[in-house]
């Protein structure tokens, strides 16, 4: 059977700079079906979606829904609710979880609060904290946005969650369907794309420890495209895996071409040209949709700045 996905492996798309953009994702857990708009297609009353999404618009806050992975059985609307925020700038890092039987409760958030990395109306209207527990693996698995997700990305949340991995859950969507399955890990906000179980577990324990894997992966929400796979480059050049060692300061120019300036916490600055481009030859970019070409993130120079060029950038 041909998939978006697997025309997207054969033709080897490159993943970096793919990422869905978003410096703060909201999270509210929601069991039962999703449709393929699934905050006001689900279980969860839509006239809260709508608010929620009008909310978020133009905060920097992503809103997604979220369950365990398994039978999605809706246990009714009194049912506790975990819900979670996460905000993924380097330097301001953090994941703050609560519960709540009244998902309204979010509508009384100060969600440009929340996109500029402050937490504490999440904490003092939901009574949330810090979360203490394992990083969260978000693995997209709605099949009515796209029929990838369903195939690939259930079974691997299932896998990890009967593996013991404590912080996995369902998520409603990530964006790049033709890279199922694909996964979010929280609270440092690297994607990745075409995941396996094992390299999940690898991704899980260096997050854990603070350190970022490469391999696999589409970038970091909290930058756009550009900003994604420059940060990748530099991080492939240096070897640099600590999690919030690089910041992208500046991005000078538009489509098709960027200066993109990335920043180390020692001082050092890098310069990286990225280029858009098209996928070549056209593909799905969804199952069911017509072929098209979809951009890609080139990098196509990168150099190290000396200290009075970074002074001046």
């Amino acid at each position: 059977m041909s998939t978006c996905s697997t025309v997207s492996r054969d033709l080897d798309e490159p993943i970096a700079g793919t990422a869905a953009t978003a410096t703060t994702w909201l999270l509210l857990e929601q069991s039962g079906p999703w449709g393929a708009k699934a905050l006001t297609q689900s279980h969860l009353d839509p006239a809260l979606g709508r608010a929620l999404e009008e909310a978020a618009q133009g905060t920097g806050v992503r809103v997604a829904l979220i369950r365990r992975p398994g039978r999605h059985a809706d246990c009714g609307t009194s049912a506790e609710r975990q819900v979670y925020v996460a905000h993924t700038v380097p330097g301001n890092v953090w994941l703050h979880a609560a519960t709540t039987h009244a998902p309204q409760q979010l509508l009384d958030l100060d969600f440009a609060a929340l996109g500029m990395g402050d937490p504490h109306t999440f904490d003092s209207v939901l009574q949330g904290r810090p979360h203490t527990g394992d990083p969260l693996a978000l693995v997209c698995t709605n099949g009515k946005r796209d029929r990838c997700c369903a195939l690939l990305g259930r079974p691997l949340a299932a896998e990890l969650a009967e593996s013991g991995v404590d912080g996995v859950w369902e998520v409603t969507h990530l964006g790049g369907h033709r890279f199922s399955p694909t996964l979010l890990v929280l609270p440092y906000g690297y994607a990745y794309g075409r995941a396996q179980a094992h390299a999940v577990k690898e991704v899980l324990h260096s997050v854990q420890d603070g350190r970022i894997v490469v391999h696999g992966c589409r970038g970091n929400s909290a930058w756009e495209r550009p900003g994604q796979a420059a940060e990748l480059a530099v991080r492939r050049a240096t070897g640099e895996d600590a999690a919030e060692a690089l910041s992208v300061v500046r991005t000078d120019g538009a489509a098709p071409r960027w200066e993109v300036t990335v920043a180390h916490v020692d001082g050092r600055h890098w310069r990286v040209h990225v280029a858009q481009g098209a996928s070549l030859p056209p593909r799905p970019e969804s199952c069911g949709s017509v072929l098209g070409s979809p951009a890609r993130m080139d990098v196509v120079a990168l150099r190290e700045l000396t200290v009075t060029a970074a002074l001046a950038s």
